[in-house]
């Protein structure tokens, strides 16, 4: 019973933490439906990052309770008291840890300029689009989330790919 009851938790709590995720490729369903504002630029560098996990509490939490039970399954009722808080916070900290590892993110730091010479910076988590240095790309902002995209009609020419021109009437 008891080796069930951890194995359900750990995917629990494993399930939990890959529900939450910074990749340009997922969009909120909050976000779905809501006009974005979308800015030209070039982008000028790009290095990879490693977003660090997030701590919600959940790991903890079902650690500290397959820790307890686990304790509390010791020797006889006093050891059992002993046990069960030992390895409630045992558990705790080992969830914690696992929670914080599975949600950690490979990510991209993507230095890009506007056409006003204005310089950004933008942290995301890889997607299916890949960058470099001259590539023409769109600032997608929605909800105050800001995403990196490739410009739409990009065609890379010997690398040095132009920005793409407004539309007549708009601004630049």
């Amino acid at each position: 019973m008891l080796r069930s009851t951890s194995a359900l938790t750990l995917a629990a709590v494993l399930a939990l933490a890959g529900c939450a995720t910074s990749s340009p490729d997922v969009i909120s369903r909050h976000d779905t439906q809501r006009m974005s504002t979308v800015v030209d630029a070039t982008v000028l560098a790009v290095r990879p990052v490693t977003v660090d996990g997030s701590q919600n509490g959940t790991g903890g939490v079902a650690g500290g309770v397959v820790g307890a039970v686990a304790g509390s399954s010791i020797g006889g009722r006093r050891d059992s008291i002993v046990g069960g808080v030992l390895g409630a916070v045992a558990g705790a900290v080992i969830g914690n840890a696992i929670e914080r590892n599975t949600t950690r993110e490979d990510a991209l730091e993507i230095m890009v300029q506007l056409r006003n010479g204005e310089r950004r910076s933008v942290v995301q988590a890889k997607g299916n689009e890949s960058f470099g240095p001259g590539d023409a790309v769109i600032l997608v902002t929605t909800g105050g989330k800001v995403r990196v995209s490739r410009a739409p009609g990009y065609a890379p020419q010997d690398g040095n790919a132009p920005l793409p021109r407004p539309l007549p009437g708009t601004r630049g």
